[in-house]
């Protein structure tokens, strides 16, 4: 079974916020909404030994999603191969979702009177046209890696074999989104 994950190699990740751009472009998401937001983490350290990062952060696609748990209408779900959607055509709004999620990436559309819950696809709609999110298409740091983990000829399979691994703070969800990096001091449990 396909296990389709989103790599970040926080190496090369430059915090250009194209991610952020290019996803609210491609999902015409509305003002005041974002799938994708780009934390700066640090600086660290004492000078001159001072560390630095860029932590995009989206929906975590996690194994165990609790936003799917609780959802009262099945509007969140979760697709075969891992990909976590909402169905805006039951959602109604409760935002039991928004609040379940850990990592603070679901919102309530105000702007454009929808009344629903959004978040990132991983654009969906490209992954099953056999392309890979937009994020990952028009990164220019080229940071970003799709595909099968299990897949060990895959570019995220070997980015992820590579370089030392690091995930969000896991509270039973067991997020799918790995950040890969080898230069600095992972301190990225931060929330979005």
């Amino acid at each position: 079974m396909t296990r389709n994950i989103m790599a970040i190699d926080l190496d090369s990740c430059i915090g250009c916020h194209s991610c952020a751009v290019v996803c609210k472009q491609e999902n015409n998401v509305g003002l005041g909404t974002f799938y994708n937001k780009v934390l700066t983490i640090g600086p660290t350290g004492t000078y001159p030994d001072l560390e630095m990062y860029y932590l995009p952060v989206a929906c975590q696609h996690c194994d165990n999603p609790q936003c799917v748990d609780v959802c009262p209408t099945g509007a969140s779900y979760q697709r075969e191969d891992g990909i976590v959607l909402v169905d805006h055509s039951k959602c109604i709004g409760c935002q039991y979702c928004v609040m379940a999620c850990p990592y603070g990436v679901r919102t309530y559309d105000e702007s454009r009177d929808k009344g629903v819950i959004e978040k990132c696809t991983l654009c969906a709609h490209l992954v099953d046209a056999g392309e890979v999110p937009a994020c990952v298409r028009h990164c220019p740091g080229q940071a970003r890696f799709f595909g099968d983990l299990d897949d060990p000829d895959s570019d995220v399979s070997k980015l992820v074999t590579a370089k030392a691994n690091h995930k969000l703070t896991d509270v039973g969800n067991h997020p799918g989104v790995v950040f890969c990096m080898d230069n600095c001091t992972w301190i990225g449990d931060e929330q979005a």
